[in-house]
């Protein structure tokens, strides 16, 4: 595995969410310490818009999400694509998580990404190979 983290759509979320003062400056620290390991998927671009335009307390305009999901992509971006999806669901099973979950961790796993950086799923589980931090934990 590489050093390579893929970063759940949480994370990226809470960089815009004033609401969350002290997770937001935590994510804008993983954004710009980190930004040449981190890698994403198409279903995290996806879910970011979906949040910050319609779930956080305070929405971005969308203008200005467009903005941010045209930035990330600028990362590696790992393509939800048939493959992923059979492979996803496997995991699921598997593991007993859900399809959502069982993406990120099969993206992530593509990639060769040594951890997720989420708050979804369970911090320091080992799935398919990649470690769980979540990067908010005291």
């Amino acid at each position: 595995m590489s050093d390579r983290s893929f970063v759940d759509t949480n994370v990226l979320v809470y960089a815009f969410d004033a609401s969350a003062p002290v997770k937001q400056q935590r994510a804008w620290r993983i954004l710009a310490e980190d930004y040449r390991r981190l890698v994403i998927s198409t279903q995290v671009l996806a879910e970011f818009y979906e949040a910050v335009t319609r779930k956080l307390a305070s929405p971005l305009p969308e203008a200005d999400a467009e903005r941010a999901v045209n930035a990330l992509a600028r990362l590696p971006v790992v393509a939800t694509d048939a493959a992923l999806v059979v492979a996803a669901v496997e995991t699921s099973r598997r593991h007993r998580l859900s399809l959502w979950d069982s993406l990120i961790v099969q993206a992530a796993k593509i990639y060769g990404c040594g951890q997720i950086l989420s708050e979804d799923l369970q911090t320091g589980v080992t799935i398919e190979g990649v470690t769980v931090v979540d990067p908010f934990a005291a």
